[in-house]
């Protein structure tokens, strides 16, 4: 590979926090090349894989965000934020003084097939040329779509409760926060997600992914050598 213009794809394993773009300016800078960019935003709250693109890789960016997603997904119920996640404002806390772990169950199953879905307020979908997220910050509530997904598969990996954790393969734009929201509404207690980890995009799975901070320890031959042509 030439080392002047590096072409490829990086898998991160993005850290809690931060946002999809702040690691996409950690490799601009590792790199030292301004063609950077990544196929499926993940937001601060979540973790795992971000599909890094590099140089003339760029160019795949739709195509890959077409594919299928796997996630674990952490939900606490009786508990409405703002945000629909674990970052945001209590505005609810449920009465419910008992959670059954079926009626859990069955709520969580009733989402696989298609569904739709409201876009949440605190996403990266735009209106009128800005993201929903930055309209939500200035409290201004806009227009918004409701759109199809498919939940391919959706499995409880723990019953805990108020705490619930899960497992979802879906399809593109499919947004966690708003289901976890929506089975809180299907639950009649409500419910916001407390954690979220990207396992798998595409072909791309968390196993073949590198932490960022290693990444930064990497000299710039090495990360011209993990990077997949």
């Amino acid at each position: 590979m030439d080392q002047k213009t590096p072409n490829g794809i990086l898998i991160v394993d993005k850290p809690k926090g931060i946002t999809s773009h702040d690691v996409v300016d950690v490799v601009r800078r590792l790199l030292k090349v301004r063609k950077v960019g990544h196929a499926g935003t993940l937001d601060p709250i979540a973790t795992g894989v971000l599909v890094i693109l590099v140089g003339k890789a760029t160019k795949k960016s739709n195509l890959l965000m077409n594919n299928d997603k796997i996630y674990e997904v952490q939900m606490k119920l009786g508990i409405t934020t703002d945000t629909g996640d674990a970052f945001g404002k209590v505005i609810k806390v449920s009465k419910m003084q008992k959670f059954d772990r079926d009626l859990i169950e069955k709520a969580i199953i009733s989402f696989r097939g298609e569904i739709k879905q409201l876009i949440p307020m605190f996403s990266a979908a735009k209106f009128k040329g800005r993201s929903l997220y930055k309209w939500a910050r200035k409290g201004i509530i806009v227009p918004r779509k409701v759109h199809t997904v498919i939940i391919k598969d959706i499995s409880i990996k723990e019953i805990s409760p108020p705490d619930v954790t899960f497992s979802v393969l879906c399809s593109k734009g499919t947004y966690i926060r708003q289901l976890c929201i929506d089975i809180g509404e299907r639950l009649e207690c409500g419910a916001h997600m407390t954690g979220l980890r990207r396992i798998k995009a595409g072909d791309f799975h968390i196993s073949c992914a590198i932490e960022l901070e290693k990444l930064k320890s990497m000299t710039r031959d090495k990360l011209y050598e993990v990077l997949m042509k």
